[in-house]
């Protein structure tokens, strides 16, 4: 497997748990706190990485919720 199959496949992945990590090392060679930060960041990026990656759907369907507002509040208009 060459690195544009490696890529292709796991593309939002990589470059998201790559981002979350640079920030999670800049926070902690600034001195504001534990290691968990990094982990945080970190597993954040590789969370929006993965969902790139499967094509999953917004993690909150913005649509939905305007939807439901609007009828709820309806009757006030």
């Amino acid at each position: 497997m060459n690195w544009s199959e490696i890529w292709a496949v796991y593309g939002g992945r990589l470059a998201w748990t790559a981002w979350g990590l640079f920030f999670g090392l800049l926070y902690l060679l600034a001195g504001f706190g534990p290691m968990l930060v990094v982990l945080l960041l970190t597993l954040l990026g590789y969370g929006i990485g993965r969902r790139k990656d499967l094509r999953a759907g917004p993690l909150l369907p913005w649509s939905e919720i305007r939807d439901r507002l609007v009828q709820r509040w309806r009757p006030f208009r």
